[in-house]
């Protein structure tokens, strides 16, 4: 099922949480994993056509508390994205180890 986040990151941030109880997204069967992505597709739509300023998404898990999971039951963000809403976007989900963040691409 899907639920709005408790503390959105951006307006219309989701979560995508499997119904059986599972301990981080490495829990889950073929099956779960496929449901899961069908509704982050559905949701994604639906937010598309809520929210027109909507340009991109970041869709991510934490898995473990070294990560940086608070809730142990497998969920995964989907995070609606907006032109402007930070500086530099480079490095998307990497911006979890700020100094990983932004990188020059060596040729």
């Amino acid at each position: 099922y899907a639920s709005y986040d408790t503390y959105p990151v951006s307006d219309f941030h989701c979560l995508i949480i499997p119904k059986r109880h599972l301990k981080d997204y490495f829990e889950m069967s073929d099956k779960e994993l496929l449901a899961c992505n069908d509704l982050i597709i559905k949701i994604k739509n639906e937010i598309l056509a809520k929210d027109k300023t909507v340009k991109a998404f970041n869709i991510g898990t934490n898995a473990g508390k070294i990560s940086g999971q608070s809730i142990m039951h497998c969920h995964i963000h989907l995070i609606p994205r907006r032109e402007g809403d930070v500086e530099n976007p480079q490095g998307g989900v990497r911006s979890v180890i700020p100094k990983k963040q932004h990188y020059k691409r060596e040729n």
